[in-house]
């Protein structure tokens, strides 16, 4: 996560916050409805966690080091959202995310220069996140939240089935993905809709790596997705 986006997360929280304090109870009956339906609005870092293969398993030895190098990116979704409990919610968020993630290859030639070296991939995700949604107790127009759950995501960019071409050599991430989630969050109860504000993080639980016979395939054992978002909800 930059540091940028931390920095507005908390800056916006200590406005609201501040701002929200000495108001009259907005929306009061709000958290007696069974079922409430919004949108979403917000920003991701999409990230891997690498696995380098052992080094006796390498194809060559030229490769010195592998890292990846998180890119910005941005997500919109649709809110469906039950009521299980004064405290509890179950929610249904399907969210189109786009971004891109890079490799950092740093290669040694047989001069022994080194060389930096950059493979990128773009995604464009359809997630189905469900997770659960416990929150505390309404301070006049503000609540805190905890959620935890898992998401199914399918890579509509993937490009695992195209052939590497001989001036081209990409390296290519399977379509299907999941992963377990964390989040945390405030609700801002407003005049006329209810404003959210929250910070999310999911580590990816599948290989990612589509393996091929090349110089930047062979080098990593496995691929997982880490990704981070920080998300603005209209309910």
């Amino acid at each position: 996560m930059k540091s940028t986006q931390w920095a507005i997360f908390v800056l916006l929280i200590g406005v609201s916050l501040t701002l929200q304090a000495q108001k009259p109870k907005n929306l009061p009956r709000y958290d007696q409805k069974k079922f409430h339906f919004g949108f979403t609005l917000g920003f991701n870092t999409m990230d891997f966690r690498v696995t380098p293969v052992d080094k006796s398993k390498m194809v060559s030895d030229s490769v010195i080091l592998i890292e990846p190098v998180p890119e910005p990116g941005f997500n919109i979704g649709i809110v469906s959202s039950m009521r299980l409990h004064k405290y509890l919610d179950i929610r249904f968020v399907p969210t189109l995310s786009f971004g891109e993630r890079r490799l950092r290859y740093k290669l040694r030639f047989n001069d022994s220069t080194i060389v930096s070296d950059y493979q990128s991939v773009e995604s464009t995700y359809i997630d189905f996140p469900i997770f659960l949604k416990y929150k505390s107790k309404r301070l006049n127009n503000v609540r805190a939240y905890v959620t935890a759950g898992a998401r199914y995501s399918l890579d509509l960019a993937s490009q695992s089935k195209k052939d590497n071409t001989s001036d081209e050599i990409q390296i290519k991430l399977n379509p299907h993905d999941a992963s377990a989630e964390l989040g945390v969050g405030f609700d801002f109860y407003l005049t006329y809709f209810k404003f959210g504000t929250e910070l999310k993080m999911a580590y990816g639980l599948l290989n990612l790596l589509k393996e091929e016979s090349n110089l930047y395939s062979k080098g990593v054992d496995r691929l997982n997705s880490k990704m981070f978002w920080l998300t603005f909800t209209f309910e």
